[in-house]
């Protein structure tokens, strides 16, 4: 079954639509992410016909390295969106969605690169 999940930014610049189901939700350890989200960056793996922007007016793109750029509002600097050239797919981050999602989180990637004042201790899978 289709139903739509809405999701934006803080200061509303950046608004959009995700026909879902929504898939499963991954939480990203990579430097990068916990550099650009504060912390790990938690986010869903979705095809780019899944997306209808509403407002996009302050989306702003960030090549963060070869093939990879990463998604953020030029206004509020809400880092929204991980989007990888090659793929017919944009990962989008899970705060910036409005509740409820109707997914949860499936497994924790790139964990050798976490920082060291957490612990992953919620059982689930977590890959390098």
């Amino acid at each position: 079954m289709t139903h739509e999940i809405k999701g934006g930014c803080l200061c509303g610049g950046v608004r959009f639509t995700l026909a879902g189901p929504l898939t499963e939700a991954s939480a990203c350890h990579c430097g990068q992410c916990r550099r650009s989200s504060g912390h790990h960056w938690a986010s869903v793996h979705m095809p780019r016909a899944a997306y209808d922007f509403a407002a996009d007016e302050t989306l702003r793109w960030y090549d963060s390295s070869p093939g990879v750029r990463r998604g953020f509002c030029g206004t509020c600097g809400a880092f929204l969106f991980w989007d990888k050239a090659d793929e017919d797919a944009m990962s989008v981050s899970m705060g910036a969605l409005d509740t409820p999602t109707g997914t949860r989180l499936a497994r924790h990637i790139f964990v050798s690169g976490k920082g060291d004042y957490y612990d992953i201790a919620d059982g689930l899978p977590q890959t390098d």
